[in-house]
């Protein structure tokens, strides 16, 4: 099982990313499919997670009204749509796919991409 995480990079306070997450060896449509972030001296913590099998979409308060979760069951792959971004939203995000009871906390998760930076700076 291979999570790909893409797509961050440097932007200005009220800027937008979209970020990517492209599964090999497991099917999106079977799993949830969650985004942490990891800030410097900060625990990991929940952004979104959607439901493979019913689309239910999940976010943290910090983020919610501003990020948009969704899947491409066709290219296998999960996008968080980030906009209005702010500086603390500066962090290292990665996706995890299981199948979590609760699922916005990471320790349900069983597989793991590597990070994408985000910087928010003016």
């Amino acid at each position: 099982v291979q999570l790909q995480a893409s797509g961050g990079g440097a932007v200005q306070p009220g800027g937008s990313l979209r970020l990517a997450c492209a599964a090999s060896g497991l099917t999106v449509d079977y799993y949830a499919i969650g985004w942490f972030r990891q800030a410097p001296g900060k625990e990991r913590e929940g952004v979104s997670s959607i439901k493979g099998s019913d689309g239910t979409t999940y976010y943290s308060n910090s983020v919610k009204g501003r990020f948009s979760i969704s899947v491409d069951s066709a290219k296998n792959t999960v996008y968080l749509e980030m906009n209005s971004l702010k500086p603390e939203d500066t962090a290292v995000y990665t996706c995890g796919a299981g199948q979590p009871t609760l699922p916005l906390l990471p320790y349900e998760y069983d597989y793991w991409g590597q990070g994408t930076q985000v910087t928010v700076s003016s």
